[in-house]
């Protein structure tokens, strides 16, 4: 069966001398894979009512553990955004219901940012719905497919970290 990588590696080994077919080949397709993956995640946040800079934010709540709450600077921080960016999203995201922000119980000038439980909620959903599309792009694999692919993208990956 030939697929869309197929063809556009037909072309181009015309095209360009000492191209690496394979190695294009391979490139393509994790190029596909990740255009499909991210379309189906911004139409499961779209079908949520969430936008992807909200979920980043709730995500990044869950992922600090109970009681899910960080300081506005840490999340700034981990998502790359300054103080200022953050803070405008945190009254979108705040007047949704999915986060609030409390003051330090010692110090009135900190501020908490916590996940509420119709954020954990709005989160678990989508995560869950986001793994039913996965699950599907992954079910003509058996596991042990599974387990050699994801070997084999660990290896790359650990190579472009070094």
């Amino acid at each position: 069966m030939e697929d869309a990588a197929d063809r556009h590696v037909d072309v181009w080994t015309r095209e360009l001398d000492g191209l690496d077919p394979v190695g294009e080949a391979i490139f393509v397709r994790l190029a596909i894979l990740a255009r499909h993956q991210d379309r189906r995640r911004r139409e499961v946040l779209a079908a949520g009512g969430m936008l992807r800079w909200q979920f980043k934010v709730l995500l990044m709540l869950r992922r600090n553990g109970p009681p899910y709450t960080a300081s506005p600077s840490r999340l700034a921080e981990h998502l790359g955004l300054t103080r200022g960016a953050l803070s405008a999203r945190l009254g979108a995201i705040e007047e949704a219901g999915w986060i609030e922000r409390a003051p330090d119980a010692v110090d009135r000038r900190r501020v908490h940012v916590r996940l509420t439980d119709a954020g954990h909620a709005m989160l678990t959903a989508h995560i869950s719905q986001e793994g039913l599309g996965e699950s599907v792009l992954l079910a003509p694999l058996t596991e042990r497919e599974r387990r050699t692919l994801a070997d084999l993208l660990r290896k790359m990956v650990l190579a472009v970290q070094e």
